[in-house]
């Protein structure tokens, strides 16, 4: 058996990553969510990496559950290199990249390509989140509207923009944030966020009167929820590697 402290201090297991802190004195592991929806996992004397793995293969949905309820996504990131063939996704569906030496706008999804000028390469990333961003802001209000209505929250405005880590954010009762990174999601994971957000218009926090709003919402909000941590671990934030050469 592996002692304690010959364990890593980190450990990547699939596309989770999590913290390992050695407690001798336990006789279980045990996982925590943290505040920031990073990942520590508690090891008793004598437990293997295998161990470890094998009991967060069985604590998977779990994880992801508790991940969704902090509205965040966390993971390896996700690095893009700006050559031709690289994908981006946009509502669920992959994009190849194409550069091309001339068209007006910087960035343009056309016949079945993420097409991006080649003199752009150097600002290609802050062009390309520019793009989902201005894109998201024609998009995603018009997808607030029926939610908004159904759930008592008519006059919200929506603004398209990064948000570190999170999904979205509300501020008051006025106005949602939705992360730029999520029109990559599949419009129905896009929906859970949205009804999220517009739930934390009327409960500011995560009680059982907030839940109870969002399963009004959406009755399968829970499946979802699990996929949007699941499916959260691939998508792009703006990490770039590498250029056209």
């Amino acid at each position: 058996m592996t002692a304690p402290n010959s364990l890593p201090d980190r450990l990547e297991i699939g596309r989770l990553t999590f913290e390992v802190a050695p407690r001798p004195a336990r006789r279980t592991l045990e996982i925590t969510v943290e505040r920031n929806a990073s990942l520590s996992i508690k090891a008793p004397s004598g437990v293997t990496v295998d161990q470890i793995e094998r009991f967060v293969a069985v604590k998977q949905d779990w994880i992801y559950r508790k991940l969704a309820e902090k509205d965040a996504f966390l993971g390896t990131p996700v690095v893009k290199q700006l050559v031709n063939g690289e994908g981006f996704a946009y509502l669920g569906r992959s994009y190849r990249l194409l550069l091309v030496d001339d068209q007006s706008a910087p960035v343009r999804l056309e016949h079945g390509r993420l097409k991006m000028r080649r003199d752009l390469v150097g600002d290609g990333a802050s062009m390309i989140q520019a793009w989902y961003q201005a894109a998201g802001q024609r998009w995603v209000p018009k997808r607030v509207m029926p939610w908004a209505a159904r759930m008592r929250a008519a006059a919200v405005g929506v603004r398209v923009t990064g948000l570190g880590y999170r999904w979205g954010s509300t501020r008051g009762r006025d106005r949602i944030n939705i992360h730029w990174a999520t029109l990559q999601l599949p419009p129905s994971l896009i929906d859970y966020i949205i009804v999220h957000e517009l739930a934390h218009v009327h409960e500011p926090n995560h009680t059982a009167a907030f839940w109870e709003r969002v399963e009004r919402a959406m009755p399968d909000y829970e499946a979802r929820m699990v996929q949007l941590a699941e499916r959260g671990s691939f998508v792009w934030t703006g990490q770039t590697a590498g250029e056209q050469v």
